[in-house]
Order: C-alpha cells, then sequence, then structure tokens
C-alpha cells in the first residue's frame, strides 16, 4: 500500500501543512484507520478510494487526526487532490464524498489546486470568561464558526499580537469543539497578504496547526466583509507558515494553494 506525505498550502518541501496520503480500494475498520493515522502521527491522515461511475463523486474521503476523525479538512484534501492528479489516477477536478458533503478539488492552470467547500456559518458571540487569559490577549471580536469548523473565531489587536501569541493550550480546550482561530489584519499588503491567523486546535490532539484549509471557511467570509474585497490571500503565520487564496460566494468558499509531495513509501503492516 503506497503512502505519500504532502505538504499543503506551499510550493516548497517543509512548509504548509503535512498530510498522510492513502488510497486504497475500500475502507478497512475504523480502529484500523486510526492507528495508522497515529503512525503517521501529523496533523491530518486522509484515506480516499475510488467509487463506481456515474454517482455523485468520484472518490470518497475521510480525515483522521492522530486521536480522532474529523467532519472537514482543508489541507488533506489538497494534498490528496495533489497525490490524484501527480500519479494519473484522476484528471481533471475531483469530486470528493465526505462527511461534510460531495467536496470539488479542481486543478488549475498555474499548478495550483481550488477546493469548493461549504462557508462557515458565523455567529457573533460573547467572549467566554477567561478566552483572553486562555489565549494570551485582549479578544476584539468572538464569533462561532458553526458545527463543521468547529472554532470560536477571534480577531485580536494586530499581525504582531498573533505571530507572538503563547497560549495555555489546556485552557483553550474549554471554549470550544475544535479549538480558537486566531486572526488580524495584515500590517502590510504589499507582502503578499491581507490577513494573518494562527490556529490552535487542543481539542483534536493539535496544539497548533501549521496551515488550515478548513478555518479559511470562516476567515473568507470574515475578512471580505470586513476589507470589502471579493478575494483575499491569507497568511497562516505558524512556524511552518503557508498561504490560502481565499474567495466566499454565498454558501460555498473557493481556497486555492499548491502542494508538494515529500515522502512516497510503501505500508508495510496492514
Amino acid at each position: 500500500m503506497r503512502i505519500r506525505i504532502v505538504d499543503a498550502f506551499t510550493d516548497r518541501p517543509f512548509a504548509g501543512n503535512p498530510a498522510g496520503v492513502l488510497l486504497l480500494d475500500a475502507f478497512p475498520d475504523d480502529d484500523l484507520l486510526q492507528k495508522v493515522a497515529l503512525e503517521v502521527n501529523h496533523a491530518e491522515t486522509a484515506f480516499a478510494h475510488r467509487l463506481p461511475e456515474g454517482g455523485a463523486a468520484d472518490w470518497a474521503l475521510r480525515w483522521f487526526t492522530p486521536a480522532t476523525e474529523v467532519a472537514l479538512c482543508g489541507h488533506a484534501t489538497l494534498a490528496t487532490a495533489h497525490v490524484l492528479h501527480t500519479s494519473g489516477a484522476h484528471q481533471g477536478p475531483v469530486r470528493f464524498a465526505t462527511r461534510s458533503g460531495v467536496l470539488v478539488a479542481t486543478p488549475d492552470a498555474d499548478g495550483s489546486i481550488t477546493l469548493d467547500f461549504p462557508t462557515a456559518p458565523l455567529t457573533p458571540v460573547e467572549a467566554p470568561e477567561k478566552l483572553a487569559a486562555a489565549l494570551g490577549t485582549e479578544c476584539r471580536a468572538v464569533l462561532d464558526t458553526g458545527p463543521n469548523v468547529g472554532d470560536l473565531l477571534v480577531e485580536v489587536a494586530d499581525e504582531k499580537t498573533v505571530r507572538e501569541l503563547t497560549p495555555d493550550h489546556k485552557a483553550l480546550a474549554a471554549h470550544s469543539e475544535r479549538g480558537v482561530i486566531a486572526t488580524a489584519r495584515a500590517d502590510d499588503p504589499a507582502r503578499g497578504y491581507d490577513f494573518v491567523s494562527r490556529c490552535f486546535f487542543p481539542n483534536i490532539g493539535i496544539d497548533e496547526d501549521p496551515v488550515t484549509g478548513s478555518a479559511h471557511t470562516a476567515l473568507a467570509p470574515y475578512w471580505c466583509e470586513r476589507l470589502g474585497r471579493p478575494a483575499l490571500t491569507g497568511l497562516q503565520a505558524s512556524p511552518r507558515s503557508g498561504l490560502v487564496r481565499v474567495e466566499p460566494r454565498g454558501e460555498r468558499t473557493l481556497l486555492s494553494g499548491r502542494a508538494v509531495t515529500v515522502i512516497e513509501g510503501e505500508l508495510l503492516a496492514w
């Protein structure tokens, strides 16, 4: 069984967000999928198998962190689409059947891939007591991102604040289903991005995620409305870092980025 490690939302190795990708004939027991994801030990491992022709989707797709299965994952979807296209397993747009409905990944002429994801519904909420203390800074705005994403989106003072956050991950776990997205407007859009973010997901075993596609389904409508523009580029300012181009279109959001296969090997024990 071939297993690949793909860095997503980057055009260079050892940056972006790494994901394991396995193309299967069918899904085995969930327990085995979880054990493989734990062995791979990246933020997510994606498992996909081809579906019969003529249906609503081309491939079935599931995502597992080292601790649990998740309902939506952008970077592992991008990584899977990249593997399908570079390996010749699929050409052109690919439709994935997932827990979040059918998601489409379309290869672009410039070598990037565009994902069509559901837009996260944003609901302003009062900042929970002790959230600011757990995050380590004042919260300018707090929004719930709905069940698919499961985070609190928190706007903070500025880009410098986002970059310098050292949150109490254990304390953050009490405030949302998955975690917290901290974000701010970019200090200088001339540097190639319009807003910055960092994502902390202690409830699924990930203290900080390097680049998070699903979070950008919430960041996209938030910042496009705030900045009055139809499309933007976000920088996730983790140590690995990565860029996500975003374009909200009502109930759907387009996320675009590149990917690089870094490791390809064989899974010997199954």
